[in-house]
């Protein structure tokens, strides 16, 4: 499978930024590629062998899907890597840089979605996360 990688650098203490990543209240409030998306569900049991769920919807009613999956590893402030419902593999490494914290994610790509359609996809929700963190 191919690999895709994203990074952004969010000014904002590590502790902040996983926080943020990690908990479901903060995750309903960034989880989404553009503004007629959103996330009025989001469940994480952040532990290994745990799950994620968060359901993505058109704000419109139109359309929902839950995206989900299972952790297999954790390093807290540090690493977080999973499998998703459909056997891709995604790793997030957060790496501190004083008052800042670079993102570094890397997940398998599909095959239903052009290349470029699922970069801009995660990336869009990537950025979203990291407007979110640095306005609160």
């Amino acid at each position: 499978m191919m690999k895709i990688t994203l990074e952004t650098l969010v000014n904002a203490p590590i502790e902040k930024v996983w926080k943020y990543f990690t908990e479901p209240a903060y995750i309903k409030q960034w989880n989404n590629a553009s503004d007629d998306w959103h996330t009025p569900k989001a469940t994480n049991n952040l532990s290994i062998g745990g799950r994620f769920s968060y359901t993505m919807a058109a704000k419109d009613g139109s359309f929902s899907f839950d995206f989900g999956g299972v952790y297999d590893d954790i390093q807290e402030n540090k690493y977080i890597a999973y499998t998703l419902g459909d056997g891709r593999k995604v790793d997030i490494l957060f790496s501190s840089t004083g008052e800042n914290t670079k993102i570094t994610e890397t997940f398998e790509a599909e095959e239903q979605n052009p290349i470029e359609r699922q970069q801009g996809g995660w990336q869009a929700i990537l950025n979203n996360f990291k407007k979110l963190v640095e306005e609160k």
